[in-house]
């Protein structure tokens, strides 16, 4: 009798254990990728038409698309959000301006993707001949990190919708909010080499300028000295 009931709660035990293998664990849809428009786009018409590769689910969850467009590439001045369960949509946007966007996509369960990659925009205008370049990008020091040496290489990327013009830059560098003090100017590097003194907190910027007269001034960047 006592063998039969050790063999009954086995048997329990091995159920049990079966029904929670068989549980499908949630996950977050796949990150959008941007096709339209494409990333410097010249766009010759302000109702824009965007366009990105759907996500997938492996959960076969329904997906929503947050659509971010900014006028900065931090997206600190967000200017549209919308939401679509489609994967185009086509927006009006102000003539002649710079704008930034990105999508995440969101399934039934409330999961979330990582945002896609950031791409950027040009609106072109009636009798519109040059377009200012478009924001730095920063490349390194990171936005607050700690610096070890006595140098450090500042380090950066531009672009402009108008491919033919020729981009220089201003760097201002230093240890006040925004810096003033300019460092470089009218480099074509996109890079320059500064000198830094422990314990301290610096902060830089760029100005971007085309061989046109347009210039773009960029956002301040900062990092920390150990």
């Amino acid at each position: 009798m006592k063998k039969f009931i050790y063999l009954s709660i086995a048997v329990l035990f091995i159920s049990c254990g079966d029904d929670s293998d068989s549980e499908v664990k949630a996950e977050a849809p796949s990150i959008p990728e941007l096709t339209t428009p494409a990333d410097n786009k010249l766009c010759t018409d302000n109702n824009v038409v965007f366009e990105w590769k759907k996500s997938t689910d492996k959960n076969n969850d329904e997906i929503v698309y947050l659509i971010e467009i900014a006028s900065d590439n931090q997206f600190t001045k967000t200017v549209q959000t919308i939401e679509s369960a489609l994967n185009s949509q086509t927006i009006e946007l102000d003539k002649n301006t710079a704008y930034y966007w990105r999508i995440k996509a969101t399934d039934t369960g409330g999961l979330s993707s990582e945002y896609s990659k950031v791409y950027k925009f040009y609106t072109t205008g009636e009798a519109v001949i040059n377009h200012l370049p478009f924001l730095p990008e920063l490349v390194a020091p990171a936005s607050n990190s700690f610096q070890s040496t006595t140098s450090v290489s500042l380090r950066w990327n531009a672009e402009d919708a108008d491919t033919y013009d020729q981009l220089s830059y201003d760097v201002y560098f230093g240890t006040v909010n925004p810096p003033v003090t300019k460092v470089r100017e009218n480099t074509y590097s996109r890079s320059t080499s500064v000198t830094i003194q422990a314990a301290k907190e610096y902060y830089w910027k760029v100005v971007v300028k085309d061989n046109n007269g347009g210039e773009t001034v960029g956002q301040v960047w900062k990092f920390k000295t150990n």
